[in-house]
């Protein structure tokens, strides 16, 4: 910084006009180098604008204007749409990928299996529930069904061969052997009853169970088939033919 500053008011004082300054003052600092471009930058000093007129002798110089430095540019912060409000997407949960479930699948359950009876005469009966607490009996003998019997919200009987059967609403089945009678008239049966026998068509009878008192206490109505009834732990069959059997 010292040379420069003691060779620039030598120039001045020797050579007149502001031409041969300028002349003069390139190769000086073309000499001076690097130290002269760090000392004309540090003193401040600006070099004359192109254009200007300073070739007249005490011409002022304009001012060094410093170029205005723009203001860095200020990243705004990245807002959501409505922000300050909660929206249903912002809570929405991140999709997740069902898995298989490691519990199995529960199955139907199988229809509850059947019950079979023997009866008096070495056959079976094999009863199975048929819905609305209705049960059907298959009476088989050496693989054979020999007759089916069929609860429809009432007990049902039959006569196979003087052997009588009787299947109840609970689905149980009764057997026996023996003691019937043939109606029409009136009969006494197992347990105190009295059965009284009419004939009301072909292959149609009816028989009325009067107790103690006589009084009608349930009635038995075959008609074109067998029917039976459970009385007081009585069972009863009535058949389309006007027999009449009871066993307890």
């Amino acid at each position: 910084m010292s040379r420069t500053a003691t060779r620039r008011p030598t120039t001045v004082r020797t050579l007149a006009g502001a031409i041969l300054t300028v002349a003069l003052i390139v190769p000086v600092a073309t000499a001076c180098g690097p130290d002269s471009d760090a000392s004309a930058t540090a003193s401040g000093t600006a070099s004359p604008a192109p254009g200007t007129a300073t070739g007249v002798p005490g011409a002022p110089v304009p001012a060094a204007t410093t170029p205005a430095t723009a203001a860095p540019a200020t990243t705004a912060p990245p807002t959501l749409a409505g922000a300050g409000t909660t929206t249903a997407a912002s809570l929405a949960p991140a999709a997740t990928t069902a898995k298989p479930s490691d519990t199995p699948t529960p199955t139907a359950k199988p229809k509850s299996p059947g019950r079979s009876y023997p009866l008096v005469d070495g056959s079976t009966a094999e009863v199975q529930p048929v819905g609305n607490q209705n049960y059907t009996a298959r009476i088989v003998s050496r693989g054979s069904v020999l007759a089916t019997l069929e609860t429809k919200d009432a007990d049902a009987g039959l006569d196979a061969n003087d052997m009588f059967v009787v299947l109840s609403v609970d689905g149980t089945v009764h057997s026996w052997m023996g003691g019937a009678h043939q109606g029409p008239g009136t009969f006494k049966l197992a347990g105190g009853w009295t059965a009284k026998v009419t004939k009301v068509g072909e292959l149609h009878y009816r028989a009325q169970i009067l107790g103690l008192d006589n009084a009608v206490n349930d009635t038995l109505d075959a008609d074109q088939h067998d029917t039976g009834a459970v009385a007081n732990g009585v069972y009863i069959v009535l058949t389309a033919g006007g027999r009449i059997g009871a066993h307890m």
